[in-house]
């Protein structure tokens, strides 16, 4: 019964490795705003990212410009503008309060059913700073450039469906699951027989459930691009995705990691290459006394 039990909660900690990883990021990265916003802030420097932007915001500019047959040349300065923008300290703060704007679309995505909940990241404020740059430079109808909102999807609220209800669940489940791995982990360990055994079951256990998770981040990420509009970059959606999944990947190496070293060590204190090797021999005896 000892041995059954410990079998049972080996399966029960590989089962809750990937779940109770995603609860936690549901819980901590994507329901908290400030981890949001630090997760998003490095992708100000991403090129596909960057480019993303310059191509939005100069499409939102231009077509509220009319100036005849100079369309062309204005087009390739106001695109220059946003492209050099995108890379100065300003643009870092303005995509840090957009991401932070943002972040209700996203809690909004994943929870409330319904269209209309698309996450989005408004440019405005990037137009904003770009138009007083530019009026600032002197550039010719700068001043006639509208500061409107304008969207920058990143996924499409029809697309994730099935996936509110569980990420529902996942929030309610919070970092329990990934508790509730190293109790069973534990528990499997303290009741088994054979504990060396059970570390090494154990050790298997949480590196299938850690490439288990690794998966299900793979696959996220094909039903994520494949579901953008037909505009957007699944370049710059690709390093989104993959700033918001950091800790869920890092989270699998690890465990990865930790169960194959767990697993290795156990099976290397039981030493079995000297299992068979014949005794030590002892002194010969010596010749029979003569009787």
């Amino acid at each position: 019964m000892r041995s059954f039990l410990s079998v049972v909660l080996t399966v029960l900690a590989a089962v809750l490795v990937p779940l109770g990883a995603i609860a936690a990021w549901a819980k901590t990265e994507i329901g908290d705003s400030g981890r949001y916003v630090a997760a998003m802030a490095p992708l100000a420097r991403d090129q596909a990212v960057r480019g993303e932007v310059t191509a939005k915001a100069t499409d939102a500019i231009m077509k509220n410009i009319d100036v005849g047959p100079l369309q062309d040349s204005v087009a390739a300065l106001i695109g220059g503008a946003v492209r050099s923008f995108t890379t100065t300290p300003a643009f870092q703060g303005v995509w840090n309060t957009a991401n932070r704007a943002a972040h209700a679309s996203v809690v909004a995505a994943l929870t409330k059913n319904g269209g209309g909940n698309d996450v989005r990241i408004d440019l405005a404020p990037a137009i904003e700073q770009i138009k007083r740059q530019l009026v600032a430079q002197g550039v010719p109808f700068a001043n006639r450039i509208p500061v409107e909102h304008t969207d920058l999807t990143v996924v499409e609220s029809t697309k994730l469906g099935p996936v509110r209800t569980v990420f529902r669940w996942l929030q309610r489940i919070g970092i329990w699951g990934a508790v509730g791995a190293l109790v069973a982990a534990a528990g499997a360990v303290l009741v088994a027989v054979r504990r060396r055994r059970a570390l090494i079951g154990v050790g298997i256990g949480l590196a299938v459930g850690a490439a288990v998770l690794r998966a299900l981040v793979a696959v996220g990420r094909s039903r994520t691009l494949g579901g953008l509009p037909a505009d957007s970059d699944p370049s710059a959606a690709g390093a989104v995705y993959d700033a918001l999944t950091d800790f869920l990947s890092t989270a699998a190496w690890a465990v990865l990691a930790f169960g194959l070293a767990l697993a290795l060590g156990a099976w290397l204190t039981g030493r079995p290459w000297r299992r068979g090797r014949p005794a030590a021999e002892g002194p010969r005896p010596g010749p029979a006394p003569a009787e």
